[in-house]
């Protein structure tokens, strides 16, 4: 009886501690799943950008026999690059990272001798990239 008299009394104050609480559950959530976001956009944008880069060095070394614009090395660094950044992106991002770097690794060599190998390079980025603008579509 005396509990239920106290219950009663302080309704008021366990109703706003309720509120209080359950406000603070949900505004720490939302600001995780905010940096959760702004981290795989981040990411996302970086591969974008280092995508473009790949395309070029791979474009230079296929078609002007560049060595120094199209030095398979900077493929390398790229590819290794695109892979890292892969890992912070949820879905099929990373797997198409991963075939991009076996691809990669199949083709390099045939760069500026085989129309095969400048193809098979292209397809892996443009569904490593379509698979990253899906991703990066989907976010709240």
């Amino acid at each position: 009886m005396r509990l239920a008299r106290q219950i009663k009394r302080n309704q008021l104050a366990i109703i706003s501690l309720i509120v209080a609480l359950t406000a603070l559950g949900y505004n720490t959530w939302r600001n995780e799943l905010t940096e959760a976001n702004r981290t795989v956009r981040q990411a996302g944008f970086n591969m974008l950008v280092h995508m473009g880069e790949l395309q070029r060095i791979t474009y230079l070394a296929h078609y002007d026999s560049d060595k120094d614009g199209g030095n398979p090395r900077k493929g390398w660094a790229e590819v290794l690059l695109l892979k890292d950044l892969a890992t912070l992106i949820p879905g099929d991002v990373h797997t198409s990272a991963n075939e991009l770097l076996q691809v990669w690794e199949q083709n390099w060599v045939r760069l500026g001798s085989e129309e095969a190998a400048v193809t098979s390079i292209d397809d892996a980025l443009d569904k490593l990239r379509d698979d990253l603008l899906l991703t990066l579509a989907e976010l709240d």
